[in-house]
């Protein structure tokens, strides 16, 4: 049983608008989870290879450059035994890294292309969903949540694609997102919506 979803996002500094936008997305999923999102550490960073063997999903994602320490995610998550889903950019320029980088992991597997952040917000959110309602007895989702969790994947799959919200947040950071529904906070308070009862 798990209260919280591990996802950990392997990508290089050139592919920072669709971090941020994953790092925020997660919360758009109509389930009562907590999340703990890490990404790639920047330059002043600490590298966390015990998430990357440990995450639940774990999303590496190739623009036009590869940079260290991506590789050695991708390597500690296959040494765990966790599956990596592969998104690569459409269109984009690669660096002769980026390219050999690209044809090794052609070699094991195939990449999931997307053009944009909003096309990969939305296959990301549908991997997600699917991903939870493979699970759903290991996440404990209630028939309810799980109904509205599958009707939600539904409609995504359906829809246009929709711009991203580009406000900029420190969404692209590691993160921890908690839903007050299963977590209730020893110290501090609790941020909701403006009109939302906390």
């Amino acid at each position: 049983m798990a209260d919280t979803v591990l996802l950990y996002i392997s990508t290089a500094a050139d592919l920072a608008p669709e971090r941020e936008v994953l790092g925020r997305a997660v919360t758009e999923l109509p389930v009562t989870l907590g999340w703990r999102v890490v990404q790639t550490p920047r330059a002043d960073e600490s590298l966390d290879l015990a998430a990357a063997a440990q995450a639940d999903v774990h999303l590496l994602l190739l623009g036009s450059d590869i940079r260290a320490p991506v590789g050695l995610e991708w390597i500690a998550a296959r040494r765990a035994g966790c599956s990596t889903v592969f998104f690569l950019k459409k269109g984009a320029s690669r660096t002769p890294a980026a390219q050999a980088f690209a044809h090794e992991v052609e070699r094991q597997t195939s990449w999931r292309l997307f053009e944009d952040a909003a096309d990969l917000r939305r296959q990301v959110l549908a991997r997600l969903a699917g991903h939870l309602l493979a699970r759903a007895e290991y996440y404990v989702l209630r028939p309810a949540e799980f109904e509205a969790l599958r009707a939600w994947r539904d409609a995504l799959e359906k829809a246009e694609p929709r711009p991203p919200d580009e406000t900029r947040g420190g969404a692209g950071d590691s993160a921890v997102i908690l839903s007050p529904e299963r977590f209730t906070p020893s110290d501090g308070v609790v941020i909701t919506s403006p009109g939302t009862p906390a």
